[in-house]
């Protein structure tokens, strides 16, 4: 069985906890026999944020929250005004079946 990168394991501990500190986040890798220096700990997390996967904030001088970060796509006004005439130009381009 091939093992996954530590970085996709860190994010779905991540994920699965929704919201969580980096003493937890640590705890619980340890948990599951998952050891990190803490230079290699903090390259993780930048590179999981940098992917726009996690936001990272501060808590305290020395704590950290780790929490996945939701993107919400917006829908553009001009993408489905532009959608919508695609649509009704395909249905135009088929001569004889009119609606009833």
């Amino acid at each position: 069985m091939t093992e996954l990168p530590l970085r996709n394991t860190v994010f779905e501990k991540i994920k699965t906890a929704g919201s969580l500190t980096d003493e937890e986040l640590v705890r619980s890798l340890s948990k599951s026999g998952i050891g990190l220096a803490e230079d290699k700990f903090n390259k993780i997390l930048l590179d999981l944020e940098i992917m726009g996967l996690i936001k990272v904030s501060w808590l305290t001088k020395d704590t950290r929250r780790i929490e996945v970060s939701v993107i919400e796509e917006e829908e553009d006004q001009y993408e489905q005004q532009n959608k919508e005439m695609m649509e009704k130009d395909y249905e135009a381009s088929f001569p004889g079946l009119e609606e009833s």
